[in-house]
């Protein structure tokens, strides 16, 4: 088919063969990154021997200070004259020699089992109390003290590789007659051309040490079984592979049953949620930026005020007016307009569809001003050349400023349908995830798995299969994001609008 031949079909037919192609392009994505998994390992593994190669020749070519600091950290800093840097080398390994000793390498055997001896209590005849003993083990200490040495190490070896390379460098400089670089040279670089990895220090500590380490506790639980029925320091936990993802998995469990349900209505909702969302801000910011319309700014003004409150208070407050007894079913109820109260929140059907339409009162105001923004800074010049081309308002519509928006948005529509999937705010505070069913285990009709994951660690305390459901919905959210934003034209040709 022509170009010629494309653009002679109605615009609908467009659409469809733009959406076709879209979803083709997802399944040539997942193709290909399956397909490059194979090099993405080999190329690890070159990775890998290049670094074993270059501290194999930097041990045999370099200087006796060089040679030292394979097994000395510090000592070729040191013999270059270069004592503060030496110095801090050799501190590093001299403390990681001791925290090992001590603590760290105990910690790291202690993680095949997580520990054998729990609390025990015991009758003090002398006093006639009961007491308990005072050497046990604690599973999530062990983990969370395991995780942090391996954690430690890998940091250690990357300050040990540091320290070669420190060396190796100093010797280039010394054999091409220039000094290595003292302290207070690395400061300046720090300060100046480094200032970037300045910069980055601290944001990166801080994401290693609040959001990576608390990240990798999880999906270790994952793989145990910390449930209610082995709680520290009473009871111990270990170590069971991937049982709990084949229960997850296994739609006979009741566990499963619910995973699978609830996985259901989780994409209906973010669905629904997101391109109904998407679909109303879009007309309602296209009628707002009209010419001839009014108040223009008052209107905008109106509708950010949704925005402006905090979300919980406003769902909190719909959730009251929308309950069995609130002000709108007792207005209903005495005018005559209904003779029962209607089931805003206890039937499954009704709860599900308020959900998503109180949801729209939430979400419309942010894709609105998002969309208003867009809509100014079109050049008016396509619209000009569209109204000399005879083109009509639905044309240059589909054909101007629909293209427009989808182009600057889809990076947004992306990560609005990721926000939908983790939408607690929604779920949680308007309809609790009831109504409540004896179908689901530990769940009701309108929870999402990110309500469910919570109902799971704070109620039943099943903290293995709420780090089961984070983990699979991570998985899931990640590969389908990557691979929708990759085969956008967001992605494929950023400057096409600027």
């Amino acid at each position: 088919m022509t170009n010629l031949d494309y653009y002679a079909m109605p615009w609908y037919q467009r659409f469809f063969i733009k959406i076709g192609l879209f979803f083709a392009g997802i399944g040539k994505g997942i193709a290909n990154f399956f397909c490059s998994i194979p090099k993405a390992v080999a190329g690890f593994f070159k990775m890998i021997g290049r670094g074993f190669a270059w501290y194999g020749k930097t041990l045999v070519q370099g200087s006796i200070g060089t040679k030292l600091s394979y097994v000395i950290m510090g000592a070729g800093n040191l013999l270059h004259a270069q004592f503060i840097k030496g110095l801090i080398f050799l501190a590093a390994e001299v403390g990681y020699i001791w925290f090992m000793i001590t603590s760290g390498f105990s910690n790291i055997m202690k993680l095949s089992n997580l520990g054998t001896t729990p609390m025990e209590r015991y009758f003090d005849e002398v006093y006639g109390v009961y007491r308990y003993r005072d050497v046990y083990d604690n599973s999530m200490l062990i983990l969370l003290y395991g995780i942090f040495s391996i954690i430690i190490t890998i940091a250690f070896i990357c300050m040990y590789v540091a320290n070669i390379k420190s060396s190796a460098y100093a010797d280039e400089c010394k054999s091409t007659n220039h000094k290595p670089p003292k302290f207070i040279d690395d400061i300046k670089h720090l300060l100046d051309g480094g200032f970037h990895k300045t910069l980055m220090f601290l944001p990166i500590f801080g994401i290693l040490l609040f959001t990576i380490t608390p990240l990798i506790y999880m999906i270790c639980l994952a793989f145990t079984n910390y449930d209610a029925k082995h709680q520290v320091p009473g009871n111990l936990f270990t170590w069971v592979g991937l049982n709990n993802f084949g229960t997850l998995m296994n739609s006979n469990l009741p566990l499963g049953k619910t995973f699978w349900n609830l996985l259901g209505w989780t994409l209906i909702w973010a669905v629904f949620a997101t391109f109904l969302n998407y679909i109303g801000g879009i007309i309602l910011a296209l009628g707002i930026n009209r010419k001839g319309v009014p108040c223009k700014g008052l209107i905008r003004t109106l509708f950010v005020m949704s925005i402006a409150v905090p979300q919980f208070v406003s769902l909190l407050i719909m959730r009251n007016l929308l309950a069995a007894h609130g002000p709108i079913n007792e207005t209903l109820l005495s005018m005559g307009w209904i003779r029962n109260a209607l089931p805003f929140f206890t039937d499954p059907v009704w709860a599900k569809v308020t959900v998503i339409l109180v949801n729209l009162w939430v979400g419309i105001p942010y894709t609105m001003l998002m969309v208003s923004g867009i809509l100014m800074n079109i050049p008016e010049d396509l619209y000009e050349a569209g109204r000399i081309d005879g083109a009509s308002p639905v044309v240059m519509f589909t054909q101007i400023t629909m293209p427009y928006i989808l182009h600057v948005t889809t990076p947004y529509l992306i990560t609005q349908f990721t926000g939908n999937i983790n939408n607690f705010n929604v779920i949680f505070f308007l309809s609790g995830g009831g109504p409540e069913t004896l179908d689901y285990y530990q769940a009701g009709k309108t929870d999402l798995l990110i309500t469910w994951l919570y109902k799971l660690t704070v109620n039943s305390r099943d903290y293995n299969y709420a780090a089961t459901i984070g983990i699979l919905v991570f998985v899931v959210l990640a590969f389908v994001s990557l691979i929708t934003f990759r085969n956008t034209g967001s992605y494929k040709n950023e400057e096409a609008f600027q």
